[in-house]
């Protein structure tokens, strides 16, 4: 899966992501720190890569329908993470992307739980 790392992702988990077999690149290491939200997901969208952030504004469905991109993972964690705290959610991200498809969903990883969330469908 071609992953997108927003700036709020602890740098120190993407060799676990390459590790699984995962392209990764980085919001800072593309030179899009303080780059805005729409900025980011819509770099996101054309390069067709996965946003993994822990921005919370992005579960905003109604703003960033899932359907128009290659996924979007929001991690919940502690207000100060370790670096286990880290691993684990990273963890999960991986087996979730071994057992489903996040393409066009939103997946909420909180703790050992992935949930998952179709786009909102427009009301005929």
């Amino acid at each position: 899966m071609n992953l997108k790392l927003d700036e709020n992702i602890d740098i120190r988990v993407v060799s676990l992501l390459r590790l699984a077999g995962h392209d990764v690149a980085t919001v800072p290491g593309q030179g899009l720190s303080s780059a805005s939200d729409e900025e980011v997901i819509d770099v996101c969208r054309h390069e067709f890569r996965c946003l993994v952030t822990c921005d919370r504004g992005f579960g905003n469905r109604l703003k960033y329908n899932p359907s128009n991109y290659s996924g979007i993972v929001i991690i919940r964690l502690p207000s100060r993470p370790d670096l286990a705290f880290w691993q684990a959610a990273i963890e999960m991200l991986i087996q979730g992307l071994e057992s489903a498809e996040v393409t066009g969903k939103l997946w909420i990883i909180q703790g050992t739980t992935i949930q998952a969330y179709q786009p909102i469908e427009p009301e005929v």
